[in-house]
């Protein structure tokens, strides 16, 4: 039964690892992060976008034990890259080459805006929630749940092909 479990143990280490998501910014970049099991994704925090930001990610991936990065694409409505891309590309550079660590793209199409959707119209807001939402946005948690749709779509992806 010992040999049984330490094969699934095995297994288990094998195919399942921490995911670091990025939702990279011009502003301000949203960290999410994965379950230890790479398959559900929650907003983490947000980073300026400054001198500091790689050492801030870096804290992250080894506070964290992250194993892989997914970082979204910027796309435009009709699904070619935009001006935003070009910077992302550079970040990517950056991270491969300070972390050494995988970096997979996942095409962030309106994840902001999804973001910013918790469910709730206008209409269904009370004033006070709709003050909250303000300030949120305002302060740029919208980011890190970005951060989170986009690990989440590529989470999604890499289990259904297991």
């Amino acid at each position: 039964m010992a040999k049984a479990y330490q094969k699934n143990y095995i297994y288990a280490s094998i195919f399942y690892m921490k995911f670091l998501g990025i939702d990279y910014g011009t502003k301000r970049i949203g960290v999410a992060i994965s379950d230890d099991n790479g398959t559900l994704a929650f907003p983490k925090e947000i980073i300026p976008n400054d001198a500091n930001d790689l050492k801030k990610i870096g804290d992250i991936i080894e506070r964290e034990g992250v194993e892989e990065l997914v970082i979204g694409e910027s796309v435009d409505f009709s699904g070619k890259l935009n001006a935003l891309s070009a910077r992302i590309e550079i970040f990517i550079s950056e991270l491969e080459e300070k972390f050494k660590l995988p970096v997979r793209k996942q095409k962030e199409f309106l994840t902001s805006v999804e973001a910013r959707k918790s469910g709730n119209t206008k209409r269904d807001l009370s004033p006070s929630q709709a003050r909250s939402r303000v300030k949120q946005i305002k302060s740029g948690r919208v980011d890190s749940s970005a951060a989170a749709l986009i690990l989440q779509r590529y989470l999604d992806k890499i289990n259904k092909s297991k």
